[in-house]
């Protein structure tokens, strides 16, 4: 059982078939983005068609998906470099593996108990002005003469 792809192994999913164009837009990136990715070792070897461009297999647009979610979470490019280099190296890897995640999952459910307390003070102040503008509506100073 490989831990490299978070689906199962359908035939054909490493069949190069996307252009550049689709896989930024499957993605969320820009084109440039995803040459830089590919530059800088984040993505494997991606195939190219008989002229040479990009083409994206789904199992590439399953990794961008991925490392698409860990940037999200805050993941730096070099941790996520580094994951990378590990499912490379294979499953004696996956310890290592684990514990970046944990890591980083941990470090995400810390932004969001700071987001959920960023909101609350948000819907605080958003009731304050509505009381205020409520209030101020009623004022005999806008009654109309």
């Amino acid at each position: 059982m490989s831990l490299s792809v978070p689906t199962g192994d359908e035939p054909g999913r490493d069949i190069p078939r996307h252009t550049i164009g689709a896989a930024a837009r499957h993605c969320g990136l820009s084109q440039d983005t995803l040459r830089w990715y590919e530059r800088i070792g984040l993505l494997s070897h991606i195939g190219r068609d008989h002229t040479g461009r990009r083409r994206f297999s789904d199992r590439d647009l399953e990794w961008l998906t991925l490392i698409t979610r860990l940037r999200t979470t805050g993941m730096s490019v070099a941790d996520m470099i580094r994951y990378a280099q590990l499912v490379r190296a294979g499953e004696s890897t996956v310890p290592e593996r684990l514990a970046m995640f944990r890591a980083t999952r941990a470090e995400a459910l810390d932004r969001i108990a700071e987001l959920q307390q960023t909101v609350a003070t948000l819907d605080y102040k958003i009731a304050l002005y509505e009381e205020h503008t409520a209030f101020a509506a009623r004022s005999p100073d806008n009654a109309a003469s």
